[in-house]
């Protein structure tokens, strides 16, 4: 296998599709490093690590020689990307968009290489552009193209509005790889009309048009839906690092390749070498734990990820309770407390009616005896470890 073998099946790994692959490899082998380009709308203040499926891509880029454009859409963030929306998307104020960037600017270099990454706004060549300008770029694209969008389509079809604002996100996106001259975008399959509007604007004004890589959207905790925080089933960059170990044990054995190849920066041969490893017996408890481990130190540190596995073993494996638990004290009055109500003052759920769920379910253990009685009352007096789930924990002192 040749060196640019070696190159393509990196750069192949996770990748949904590249068009077209022909001009990549051409280009590969002039030897220049290519100009790669990834935007990301700062429209929520932190990065789950499925964002982070589009940065570990970027970074293989730069481990090749190449050089990143890492775009804060803080101008098409006003706008709101419909893309897969069935409606349409409330903007960002600019106070937002500005305060969400700020977090992206920080959490980014956890993993790119900041000698190899250039961050780019696109307000710096849209705030300038008059309304002339933007009329000139509408002109370069028909609504019959536009309506070619499935979400588009879809909208229009069934009658449901379609604001002409919504028309301009994805001739901006596609300007950003004309001022920035991208050899490369990538995005997420989701993002596919919006990366060839760049492409083909780059070929009217006389650009070698971009290669385009899609990638998949995660999957979330769930195995089923993407990952999402409004959904509960991702796991966020900033998260603790007990947090973020713990629920990358929770995924299934099944969904942990898939986070392997998409999340972990391991080579695909230590990756193939661990199926080996599983399929000559060992538990894939083991390789969950690795990429949790690597996971947590990457974005804390080797101390932390360390620590975490260290608690999760104690914790899981010898079930021991955590050391760190918090201690709360909660009255409970003459005649007790609604144990239902405990956990919700000890903030083991967000509501009361949450509580009685969870006892309906048996997820609730106090000083290790399941508890699913809805009518369970504490008394003055009891001090007690109560258990919520698999990572929920509180000592409880009634008075």
């Amino acid at each position: 296998m040749t060196a640019g073998d070696d190159m393509m099946t990196t750069i192949r790994r996770g990748v949904d599709e590249i068009i077209r692959e022909d001009e990549l490899v051409e280009r590969l082998t002039t030897g220049r490093p290519l100009r790669i380009k990834a935007g990301f709308d700062p429209t929520a203040p932190d990065l789950h690590v499925g964002h982070t499926v589009l940065v570990n891509k970027l970074r293989q880029f730069q481990d090749l020689g190449h050089y990143v454009y890492f775009l804060i859409g803080d101008f098409t963030g006003m706008i709101g990307d419909p893309s897969g929306k069935s409606a349409t998307r409330p903007s960002l104020s600019a106070d937002e968009v500005a305060a969400n960037a700020a977090t992206y600017r920080e959490q980014i270099f956890k993993i790119l290489d900041p000698e190899r990454t250039a961050l780019a706004f696109n307000s710096s060549w849209m705030g300038d552009m008059s309304a002339a300008d933007m009329i000139q770029l509408a002109s370069r694209y028909t609504v019959a193209r536009m309506l070619e969008r499935d979400d588009f389509h879809k909208r229009y079809h069934d009658n449901r509005s379609i604001a002409i604002h919504e028309f301009l996100y994805p001739l901006i996106q596609g300007y950003d790889s004309v001022a920035l001259e991208a050899d490369v975008e990538i995005g997420g399959t989701d993002q596919k009309f919006n990366l060839l509007v760049g492409r083909d604007l780059q070929r009217e004004v006389g650009q070698l048009p971009q290669i385009i890589l899609t990638m998949p959207i995660l999957e979330g905790l769930d195995g089923e839906q993407k990952m999402s925080k409004s959904l509960g089933n991702y796991i966020g960059i900033t998260d603790s690092p007990d947090d973020m170990f713990g629920k990358v044990m929770s995924v299934s054995d099944e969904l942990m390749w898939r986070y392997l190849e998409l999340l972990s920066l391991r080579p695909l041969a230590e990756i193939k070498a661990f199926r080996s490893e599983v399929e000559g017996g060992a538990n894939p408890r083991d390789i969950k734990c690795r990429l949790a481990h690597e996971l947590v130190e990457r974005f804390h540190d080797r101390a932390a990820a360390d620590q975490a596995q260290d608690e999760f073993r104690r914790r899981f494996q010898q079930g021991a309770d955590p050391s760190d638990m918090p201690h709360v004290t909660v009255e409970t009055g003459a005649d007790g407390l609604a144990l239902a109500n405990v956990i919700r003052t000890a903030g083991l759920t967000d509501s009361t009616s949450d509580a009685y769920r969870m006892l309906k379910q048996g997820a609730v253990r106090v000083d290790g005896e399941r508890v699913s009685e809805t009518n369970a009352v504490l008394r003055a007096g009891e001090d007690c470890v109560i258990r919520v789930g698999k990572r929920r924990f509180a000592r409880i002192t009634t008075t």
